[in-house]
């Protein structure tokens, strides 16, 4: 059907379409209870609210290569053809998203094979704030992680391991967030790859995730972090925001993971249960 007979239909088309909704609102309501009532079980077991942990993805949100990650080209407006879209250029790693095993790995698993069951998962913050106050180059070390289990406990099963660095407030200045030097070199906090070690070690942990550009420190010259997590079969966050807003441990992430075949990565909108 060619786009102006499709433009047409929609507007002939819009009456009958509310008149359907109004007619099946109560039902549609009555169903949707259903889904409702079955879905708070989660929160039944300790949890009370919800903390959205994802940036909003925009031209401006500072990249890892400092051009724009997505760009927004409108192919029909409501003013003229009765209803809006856009075509979306996006690069898969920018804002909050995820890093797919297949993103540092010959033939690792791309982002639609990550199995759902990894994908709400028990949340562990482990905090050094105060350090990257001090250092913007600092790193979760084994020290940290050692420091969470004794305050805390084991990790718990398919667990995403979160470093808070408190970076997630810079993001409003590419050069605050970026942190680039006069040498071009990134300053920003990440993982160890000791610690990586020891997780994939220690844990069966499904995940890491970071409030920062990199689960690898921003002067990284190897990638050292991604090239240990990511072939291992496990699966990365970054940029993830709000984990000022959530506990040490008992908060369950809900990660939204884009399903593009074949793809390293995406952005994803992700929450906390808490």
């Amino acid at each position: 059907m060619c786009d102006i007979c499709v433009i047409n239909a929609v507007k002939d088309r819009m009456l009958s379409r509310r008149d359907f909704f109004r007619a099946t609102a109560a039902t549609g309501a009555a169903a949707a209870l259903g889904t409702v009532a079955a879905a708070p079980a989660a929160l039944a077991a300790g949890h009370g609210g919800i903390v959205d942990m994802t940036h909003k993805l925009s031209p401006d949100f500072p990249t890892f290569f400092g051009v724009p990650g997505i760009s927004m080209e409108q192919q029909f407006s409501f003013a003229e053809h009765g209803f809006n879209l856009f075509n979306l250029a996006i690069n898969e790693h920018t804002a909050t998203h995820i890093d797919a095993p297949l993103h540092f790995s010959a033939d690792g698993a791309s982002v639609d094979e990550i199995p759902v069951s990894d994908l709400v998962v028990p949340l562990c913050k482990i905090d050094i704030a105060a350090k990257a106050a001090e250092n913007a180059d600092a790193q979760v070390t084994p020290d940290d992680l050692r420091a969470w289990i004794s305050a805390n406990g084991e990790f718990p099963d398919k667990a995403c391991i979160a470093m808070y660095s408190g970076w997630g407030e810079k993001s409003a200045s590419a050069q605050d967030y970026v942190g680039n030097d006069a040498d071009g070199v990134k300053h920003f906090p990440g993982f160890h790859v000791e610690a990586t070690q020891m997780l994939l070690e220690e844990t069966t942990a499904a995940a890491m995730a970071v409030d920062t550009l990199s689960l690898d420190h921003g002067p990284s010259p190897d990638f050292a972090t991604h090239y240990a997590w990511l072939p291992a079969g496990r699966y990365g966050i970054e940029n993830l925001a709000g984990l000022a807003d959530v506990p040490a441990t008992g908060a369950t992430l809900v990660v939204g993971a884009p399903n593009h075949v074949g793809g390293t990565g995406g952005p994803a909108r992700i929450f906390a249960m808490v």
